[in-house]
C-alpha cells in the first residue's frame, strides 16, 4: 500500500530528503501537526486564563489549570515511552492523540473550575504520549545521521508555537470564547490521526513480560512529589513547611524504592543499563538544564519587557522572537551540519558558552535597558539553545540500541520537562523575594504590602499604581530578574562542562558504522518498513 523504507544498517541508508518516499513525508507532516497541538496549548490556554477565571471563578485554583496538565504530561512521559518499545509505537502514538482529543473536548465543556483541572491533566496524559512518539518515531524511520535535520524543522515547530501561541490564543478568545482555545485542537488532532493512521505502517509488537506496574506507580508518586514540590514551594508553603518536606520525603523514598525495583523488574519501566551509557546520562543532564534555562527565561522576559520596557501584554508572544528566531536557525544549521558532516560534539560545547553569556547579559538590563540592547541579548541566548534542543535528543537516541529508542526519548524529554518545573520555581522564588526586597526597600510599607500576595502585576495594574511606585516597581522586576539570570548563567555553565565530556561516536547511517567503543558503541539501526 504503501512506499517502502529501506532498511537501514551499516553502511546502508534512506534516500536523501528530496528522495525520501513520499509516505515517510506525509507522516513527518502529521508528526510536526502532533508536536504543534502539545506545544501550542499551554500558550493559548495561559492568554485565555484570566477569561476563562471571570467566567468560571476559582482563582484561588488557577495554578492548577496548568500544575494539572504538567504533573500528567511529566508522570505519563516515561510510561508511554515503554509502552510503545513493548507494544508498538503507532498503537500507543495514536491512543495518545486520542486521550489528547477527548481532554480537549472535555475541558471546552468543562462547567466549573474543578472539571477544568480534571479535564487538563487528562489533556496532559495525551500530551506525555505525543511528545514522545513524535521523537520515537522519527528514530524508528529516520537514522541519526539524517535525522538531525527533520529534528531542527521539529524545533522550528516549538518555536512557532512559543511566538504565535499568545497571539492565536488572544484572537480565539476575543473573537469566538474562551472554550475554543480547547476546540480548536480537535480539528489539528483529527487530521493527524487521519494521516498517522493511512500512512504508518509499523510492524506491531507484541512483550512476552507483563506492564511494571510497581515500577509504573512509584515513578509517578515520585515524579508528582518532585513537580508539587517545585510548584509550591515559596508560594502556596514555604521551603521548610511541613507539607513541602512531606512531599520530599514522599518523593525520595519513591524514588529510591522505584531505582531499586528497576534492578529486578522482569519488564522495566525505565531499564537502568540505558544509564551506563556515558552521553546518554550526560545528553539528560543537558536536556535537564536546557530545559531550566529555557521555560524560566520565556517566563521572565516578557515581564521584564511589559513591566519595566512598558511594551504591550497582547504581543507578549513578539517580545520573544529574537530569541526563538535565533533558536530555530540554529537548530536547523546545527541538523544540518550534523547531517553532513555526522560530527556533533562542537555543538554542545558552543551551546553551552552562548547560552552562559547570553544569560549573563540578560541579568545586567536594568531600567535603562533598550529594547534593541535586550533583543540582542536574547538572540544570544536563542543561539545557545538552539545549539542544543535537539541535539541531545539526537545523540541520546544514537545511544541505545533500537529496542530502547522510546525510553530513550521519553527519558530525555522528562528530564527536560522536570528541569523545566525546577527553573520556574527556583528562578522564580529568586525573582519573587528580590522584588519584594526592593518594593519593601524603595517604597516602604506601601510597596511591602502591594506585593506581599503576589510579586507580578499585570499591566493594567501597573498603569493604575502613583509615579513612586510604579518607578520602585520596575526596579524591583529588574533587580528580581538580574537575580533569576545570574544564577541561570551560573546552571548554564555545568552544561558546558558536560558537553566536555561528551564521547563522539559517529552516528549510525550515511556510510557511518557503529564505533567499536565499548558500551558507548550503538548497534546498527533497523529502520521498519512503512
Amino acid at each position: 500500500m504503501a512506499d517502502t523504507v529501506e532498511s537501514v544498517g551499516a553502511g546502508h541508508i534512506p534516500a536523501s530528503e528530496d528522495k525520501q518516499p513520499k509516505s515517510v513525508r506525509v507522516v513527518l507532516l502529521a508528526l510536526m501537526i502532533a508536536m504543534m497541538l502539545a506545544m501550542l496549548d499551554n500558550m493559548i490556554v495561559g492568554t485565555a486564563m484570566p477569561t476563562i477565571v471571570g467566567e468560571l471563578g476559582g482563582l484561588e485554583h488557577l495554578s492548577w489549570v496548568v500544575t494539572g496538565y504538567t504533573l500528567a504530561t511529566a508522570a505519563s512521559t516515561p510510561i508511554w515511552g515503554k509502552l510503545g518499545d513493548m507494544y508498538g509505537r503507532k498503537g500507543s502514538f495514536l491512543s495518545s492523540i486520542v486521550i489528547f482529543l477527548v481532554g480537549s473536548a472535555l475541558s471546552g465543556m468543562a462547567q466549573n473550575m474543578g472539571q477544568l483541572i480534571g479535564f487538563r491533566a487528562v489533556q496532559g496524559l495525551g500530551a506525555g504520549g505525543l511528545m514522545v512518539g513524535v521523537m520515537a518515531i522519527i528514530g524508528d524511520l529516520i537514522p541519526p545521521r539524517e535525522r538531525g535535520k527533520y529534528q531542527g524543522m521539529m524545533a522550528g515547530v516549538m518555536a512557532l508555537a512559543m511566538i504565535g501561541g499568545p497571539l492565536v490564543g488572544g484572537t480565539i478568545t476575543d473573537n469566538w470564547g474562551w472554550r475554543w482555545a480547547f476546540y480548536i485542537n480537535l480539528p489539528l488532532g483529527v487530521v493527524a490521526l487521519a494521516l498517522v493512521s493511512a500512512v504508518l505502517h509499523l510492524p506491531k509488537k507484541r512483550a512476552k513480560a507483563g506492564i511494571d506496574y510497581l515500577g509504573v506507580i512509584l515513578l509517578t508518586v515520585g515524579i508528582t512529589s518532585i513537580v508539587l514540590v517545585t510548584t509550591w514551594g515559596g508560594s502556596q508553603y514555604a521551603w521548610t513547611s511541613a507539607r513541602i518536606m512531606e512531599l520530599i520525603a514522599i518523593g525520595v523514598v519513591t524514588l529510591g524504592g522505584f531505582v531499586f525495583w528497576q534492578t529486578r523488574a522482569a519488564e522495566p519501566v525505565l531499564p537502568l543499563h540505558i544509564f551506563r551509557n556515558r552521553n546518554f546520562t550526560l545528553m539528560s543532564v543537558i536536556g535537564f538544564i536546557t530545559g531550566f534555562v529555557m521555560f524560566g527565561a520565556t517566563l521572565y522576559l516578557p515581564l521584564y519587557q511589559q513591566s519595566v520596557q512598558g511594551a504591550s501584554a497582547t504581543n507578549s508572544g513578539l517580545l520573544l522572537l529574537p530569541m526563538l528566531g535565533a533558536m530555530l536557525v540554529t537548530s536547523m544549521v546545527a541538523g544540518r551540519v550534523t547531517t553532513n558532516s555526522g560530527r556533533y560534539k562542537a555543538f554542545p560545547i558552543v551551546g553551552g558558552v552562548l547560552m552562559a553569556v547570553g544569560l549573563y547579559l540578560l541579568s545586567t538590563m536594568d531600567t535603562g535597558t533598550t529594547r534593541l540592547t535586550s533583543g540582542i541579548y536574547m538572540a544570544v541566548l536563542g543561539l545557545g539553545m538552539g545549539c542544543l534542543m535537539q541535539i541531545t535528543m539526537l545523540v541520546a537516541q544514537n545511544s541505545v540500541e533500537m529496542k530502547d529508542m522510546g525510553v530513550a526519548s521519553s527519558s530525555t524529554t522528562l528530564f527536560r520537562t522536570l528541569g523545566s518545573s525546577f527553573g520556574v520555581a527556583i528562578m522564580g522564588a529568586l525573582f519573587n523575594d528580590r522584588v519584594k526586597h526592593v518594593m519593601a526597600e524603595r517604597a516602604g510599607t506601601a510597596g511591602k504590602h502591594m506585593t506581599e500576595k503576589s510579586a507580578a502585576l499585570d499591566a493594567k495594574s501597573l498603569q493604575k499604581l502613583p509615579p513612586m511606585i510604579r518607578e520602585a516597581y520596575q526596579h524591583a522586576v529588574s533587580a528580581g530578574t538580574h537575580s533569576a539570570f545570574v544564577l541561570g548563567a551560573a546552571i548554564a555553565v555545568l552544561v558546558l562542562v558536560a558537553a566536555v565530556f561528551v564521547k563522539e561516536v559517529p552516528l549510525r547511517g550515511a556510510g557511518a558504522k557503529p564505533s567499536p567503543e565499548g558500551e558507548d558503541a550503538a548497534p546498527p539501526v533497523m529502520v521498519e518498513a512503512v
